[in-house]
């Protein structure tokens, strides 16, 4: 009977203050310390290797001539009212990004042909059911030839600005 009880005691004991393995084992464990980094406030911008303006006049010049081939090819098979106006707005956007490279005598003969581009583009922008796509075609032809003729890199290096 002693030892019934001295067992029924011990259990007891056990069962109130628990095994400790058993209580370590299911219990949650704290998160650990993750490092936070604040957020960029004032990105940095970067800034690649400069250019000369030659290049930067010779890359502008190519990004032209490729939109306005793309807007002659888009006018020619494609009937997509948004693709014209797209090529036609980015050939007029690098038309006027040539301008400030050059010098003044030339910058007016470019000015004729942005408003060239300009008159172009307004008119594909009315445009919205293609009835004019033939002529709006033959009128980028023409400016990309005149272009062309008049701004290529070996014609226009001595009106570069220094």
């Amino acid at each position: 009977m002693k030892i019934a009880r001295l067992i029924i005691i011990l259990c007891l004991v056990f069962s109130i203050t628990g095994c400790d393995a058993f209580i370590r084992k299911f219990t949650r464990k704290p998160k650990k310390d993750q490092t936070y980094e604040p957020p960029v406030l004032a990105p940095e911008e970067y800034k690649g290797p400069q250019t000369s303006k030659e290049e930067q006049y010779r890359q502008f010049f190519v990004f032209w001539r490729s939109w306005q081939d793309e807007l002659i090819q888009s006018l020619q098979f494609s009937k997509n009212y948004k693709k014209h106006l797209d090529c036609a707005n980015e050939s007029l956007k690098n038309l006027v990004s040539m301008r400030p490279y050059l010098l003044e005598t030339k910058q007016k003969l470019l000015d004729t042909f942005i408003v060239k581009m300009n008159d172009l583009k307004t008119t594909i922008s009315t445009d919205t059911h293609g009835r004019n796509v033939t002529w709006s075609r033959q009128k980028a032809e023409k400016i990309r030839r005149d272009v062309i003729r008049d701004f290529s890199f070996p014609k226009i290096k001595p009106f570069l600005l220094p």
